[in-house]
């Protein structure tokens, strides 16, 4: 048996914020980050509409990106004294992951973060409050997912939560939130959807309800992230709904490697004054893993089947995959990503000599490794790499160079 979940309701199209005034309930904590969600007034606008619900409402405001284990603290702390019956976060997927991670800890105070990490181990939510997420990135999909990404900078990991006890009960995706996104934000979100729905697609987990998500948000990420990212509007707005179907897809289908590896270096270079950006890490890294794992029968033929989609061309399989890595790298280009760590500024933008010495990289590289294997997406990647595939793999990805193992 399987099964597949999403949010109770999702509200989507512009002006779908209201449907804040919908929510029923005493007291409703807003999870909210640095400030542009303030700044364009989108902040003030959930306050009043929640009000208008006829609750009470507090702020916890300032949730970083990459949000750590003493934010999360800190907002199950402020929960548990004002008690709130609905959780609200606003903002890109940083404040939506802490405040999931947040509900946790409210419901059960006794927990650990090493509990939260448990795969699919958190017990019933839902005792004390409900929740509410609404986006303001296109790409996360954090909104409808059963993930959450918190980072423990003592150990320079990200750690993935993930169980579907902590998908959203409701989803409000507003493309007026999307609108106001930087560029830089637009390309690393962007290519985080497209690998949520490469990965979602040849996942073991995959089945007919995850892939026709998958597939739908793939072409509809290819004909809208480039225009989005050059500010044509109607475009970013596609890609706001794009975004949403590979969560979907993903967050039923799991992921695979190219996360695994984000996740264990983005921060794994904090005190060399960076760290590299999720979306972009991603970007980076996925045209190598689909070359690694294209060594499977099966992945290969579901690699050639999205650069079918694509209309990439190609006769054979092989062909297929080459030409999906090369449009990839291609969107890269586009979009002003690096293609390898050793090529990745401490500002995201390509340069000749990154902020990631080598020696550093080569020094860190067994407990990356080693951490990458053990992450929670791993298990539903198609092929399943040793520690030392997992080495070269990290090798390919901070040279550039070709993946033939």
């Amino acid at each position: 048996m399987a099964r597949f979940t999403l949010p109770r309701d999702l509200y989507y199209g512009k002006g779908s914020l209201e449907a804040l005034k919908t929510l029923k309930g005493k007291r409703a904590i807003v999870c909210v980050g640095g400030g542009s969600m303030k700044r364009f007034g989108f902040l003030d606008r959930a306050v009043n509409y929640l009000k208008e619900a006829g609750m009470e409402v507090e702020l916890f405001e300032g949730i970083e990106s990459d949000p750590s284990v003493e934010t999360v603290m800190k907002g199950a702390e402020a929960m548990q004294k004002f008690e709130p019956d609905w959780i609200v976060a606003i903002g890109g997927g940083s404040p939506i992951d802490a405040a999931k991670a947040m509900w946790i800890k409210y419901e059960y105070p006794e927990s650990t973060f090493e509990d939260m990490c448990k795969v699919f181990g958190i017990p019933e939510l839902r005792k004390k409050a409900h929740f509410c997420a609404v986006s303001s990135t296109s790409g996360t999909a954090t909104e409808v997912t059963a993930f959450s990404i918190i980072t423990d900078y003592e150990k320079g990991i990200k750690y993935p939560i993930a169980d579907f006890e902590i998908t959203p009960d409701v989803a409000i995706v507003d493309p007026e939130l999307a609108e106001t996104m930087p560029k830089k934000l637009v390309a690393h979100t962007g290519m985080d959807a497209m690998t949520h729905a490469i990965e979602a697609y040849v996942s073991t987990a995959n089945c007919d309800y995850t892939d026709a998500l998958a597939i739908h948000a793939i072409e509809m990420i290819q004909g809208t992230l480039i225009d989005s990212y050059n500010e044509n509007m109607t475009a970013r707005d596609t890609m706001h709904n794009a975004q949403c179907l590979a969560g979907m897809a993903f967050s039923n289908a799991l992921l695979g490697i190219v996360h695994s590896m984000a996740h264990k270096t983005g921060a794994a270079f904090a005190d060399y004054g960076a760290h590299i950006i999720h979306g972009a890490a991603n970007a980076m890294y996925l045209p190598k893993v689909i070359a690694f794992n294209a060594k499977d029968p099966t992945a290969k033929k579901r690699y050639g089947v999205i650069a079918d989609y694509m209309h990439l061309g190609g006769n054979t399989d092989d062909e297929k995959v080459a030409l999906l890595i090369a449009e990839l790298r291609k969107m890269n280009d586009e979009l002003n990503i690096p293609h390898c760590i050793k090529n990745y500024g401490n500002d995201s933008y390509p340069t000749e000599e990154g902020f990631v010495p080598e020696e550093v990289f080569l020094e860190r590289l067994p407990e990356i490794a080693k951490n990458a294997i053990a992450d929670a997406c791993t298990g539903s990647n198609p092929r399943q790499p040793s520690q030392e595939e997992m080495e070269k793999l990290l090798k390919c990805c901070y040279y550039d160079t070709e993946v033939d193992f």
